[in-house]
């Protein structure tokens, strides 16, 4: 078959101006991901431009200022894992950009990354190679730097007014605390297994973070003279979080501490279904939610001055995500996808309901009868579900899709590998096996360490159920993943090795013990709970490891890495294509110099799409000879 290229833009990641008129995001149409600053009102509107830095690499995100004056960018150098934060002015006439994040001399550089803005000063976490974390407000005008907290395993999530919430605890045991005047308060009571991680701060013993104009738009920061003590009888701190505490699904709680203890309350919930994720107007008018069901998006708006959480606003796409909110709330931003619609950008007035008119990038058509929820009954009872996406024509094989995570999930939204595998007659399953997202803290926990093998039976008991009801042939069902997908993708066909006509691992874990030995001592520390402690849990971690199983893989296996990737190493899938190639086994190893765990730079996925379709069409032509 021929070549095929990614011909589509993605546009996604917005700010919104506190003051409602302009907007920026990210696009990626060329090259590395580049932010993008664009006009709504006054004598600029419909004009935009380009965010220059003088630095190589994707944006991988952009943010207002608290007063609009800035915008803070959060750059990876060549791809790499280890990203950088530059500032410019959002004057476009402006061509200044520099660096803000700095490294105590002789300290080697790690992670810099942009959480938000306190005030006029940039929120931001440092991450060093000893994995310890620093809390900091970075002062972008000269560099100055406090810090606000420094521990391991440690994430900064919100800042303001002297107050910030961190995030602490491994992957799957998270909670917030909330840090003021030299003390640490829990915000929740402790409910092993659950999950607090997102959060925002409201007041802090009273301001606004602002004051509004007549518009409702944002006139005056609003900082506070004072510091004032929770040890106060008069103080207080309030905040939203994100939490799954005390229940099964994460739903929107409002928390307060004083003095005399701390106290929360339910204000939204979904029974059933899971908060995706929330933002808050500067002003505090405005809450917009976005619920996640079965993988895509419902979106709600909820009024913080009574709590009146009102009716879904239909959303122009299945799946939304990256929200954004004006300092008044009276413009929403969001990047909203679809399988035939990439990602781009959307505007919405809360109030109104009404969609602000952008330039969206036009959608593809359908690339096959619109995806279907499916639901299915594994080996050992436990009913999961995956998105199914079928070609028009007669099938000539399938290809499951892993998701990374293993927390991630498989949505309904934009991927830019599946319309010409649809369109040549591959069908294409998303499967959420246990230990996904988006389903609860139970089936989050389905897969914790020993649990593991009965992930990887998940994706067997997929590849049946394309098999059972006829969506592919038999023997051409194909495997594939990205990060934990990649490790997923070459465990099953080690352990199911009948079940596979070939795979294709992108930066994917090979040998669990390995990776924990070359990971960034952050990610493996955050992942004992999940996969195992590399010291007492070694032999289990050997035992779920593929490449103590290589002689039991037969499929072909196509391997995909980033040089830079510093989360899950190259020599992950090195290792395991020298153990394949050694023993005799179809194997291949595409390597992108100039990328790291994402692959974020356009012309590389090209690359990668035309390698996983030649890949797949020339195993499944040897099963139809």
């Amino acid at each position: 078959m021929g070549a095929v290229t990614v011909q589509v833009r993605r546009i996604y990641g917005p700010s919104m101006s506190p003051d409602a008129t302009a907007f920026a995001h990210l696009v990626d149409d060329g090259g590395f991901p580049r932010a993008v600053q664009r006009f709504l009102r006054g004598w600029r509107a419909s004009s935009s431009r380009d965010v220059e830095l003088p630095v190589h690499g994707p944006v991988l995100r952009v943010l207002h200022s608290a007063d609009g004056h800035y915008l803070a960018c959060e750059v990876a150098p060549e791809g790499s894992t280890r990203s950088q934060i530059w500032v410019v002015t959002t004057d476009p006439d402006d061509r200044a950009a520099w660096r803000i994040d700095s490294w105590p001399e002789g300290m080697p550089e790690g992670t810099a990354e942009v959480i938000a803005w306190d005030g006029n000063r940039v929120a931001a976490i440092l991450t060093g190679e000893d994995g310890v974390g620093s809390s900091v407000l970075i002062d972008p005008a000269d560099g100055s730097t406090v810090v606000l907290d420094r521990r391991s395993g440690g994430r900064l999530v919100d800042a303001w007014a002297g107050s910030a919430l961190v995030r602490v605890g491994p992957r799957g045991y998270r909670e917030l605390i909330l840090l003021r005047g030299g003390t640490e308060i829990a915000l929740l009571p402790y409910d092993p297994g659950s999950t607090t991680d997102a959060g925002v701060i409201l007041d802090d013993h009273g301001p606004r973070r602002l004051r509004a104009g007549f518009d409702g738009e944002l006139t005056e920061l609003y900082q506070p003279a004072t510091a004032y003590p929770i040890d106060s009888t008069e103080g207080y701190v309030r905040a939203l979080v994100r939490s799954e505490n005390g229940t099964t699904h994460a739903r929107l709680l409002e928390v307060t501490a004083t003095a005399d203890g701390v106290a929360y309350q339910v204000i939204a919930e979904r029974p059933g279904f899971e908060l995706d994720e929330f933002v808050v107007s500067d002003d505090m008018s405005t809450v917009a939610i976005l619920w996640n069901i079965y993988g895509a998006s419902e979106l709600q708006i909820l009024d913080l001055t009574d709590y009146t959480l009102h009716e879904p606003i239909p959303l122009p796409g299945m799946v939304a995500s990256q929200l954004s909110i004006s300092a008044g709330g009276s413009m929403l931003a969001m990047t909203v996808e679809g399988p035939s619609l990439p990602p781009t950008v959307e505007l919405v007035n809360p109030r109104t309901r009404e969609w602000e008119p952008v330039d969206r990038e036009p959608s593809l058509g359908p690339i096959s009868p619109d995806p279907t929820l499916e639901r299915i009954i594994t080996r050992d009872g436990l009913p999961i579900t995956g998105w199914l996406f079928r070609p028009r024509g007669e099938p000539i094989g399938a290809m499951l899709f892993l998701h990374g995570g293993p927390e991630g999930q498989g949505r309904p939204g934009y991927n830019e590998f599946f319309p010409s595998l649809v369109d040549s007659g591959i069908t294409v399953f998303l499967p959420n096996v246990r230990g996904s997202g988006g389903f609860g803290r139970a089936f989050m926990h389905a897969d914790d360490r020993e649990r593991r093998f009965a992930a990887i039976d998940d994706v067997a008991d997929s590849v049946l159920f394309l098999a059972e009801n006829g969506y592919a042939p038999r023997d051409r069902i194909a495997c594939c993943g990205w990060s934990y997908g990649g490790y997923l993708t070459q465990a099953a066909l080690a352990f199911h090795p009948d079940l596979f006509a070939a795979g294709i691992s992108i930066c994917g874990m090979s040998d669990l013990n390995t990776w924990y030995r070359t990971t960034e001592p952050w990610i493996a520390a955050a992942a004992y709970p999940k996969y195992g402690h590399p010291i007492s849990d070694r032999e289990l971690l050997a035992e779920l490891s593929p490449l103590q199983r290589v002689e039991s893989i037969t499929a072909p296996l196509l391997l995909v890495h980033g040089a830079n990737d510093t989360n899950v190493p190259p020599t992950e899938s090195q290792q395991m294509f020298e153990a394949l190639r050694d023993l005799g086994r179809t194997t291949e190893y595409l390597v992108f110099d100039d990328d790291g765990h994402e692959i974020d730079k356009r012309e590389n996925r090209v690359v990668l799409l035309d390698a996983m379709s030649r890949w797949l069409h020339k195993a499944f032509a040897a099963r139809r000879g």
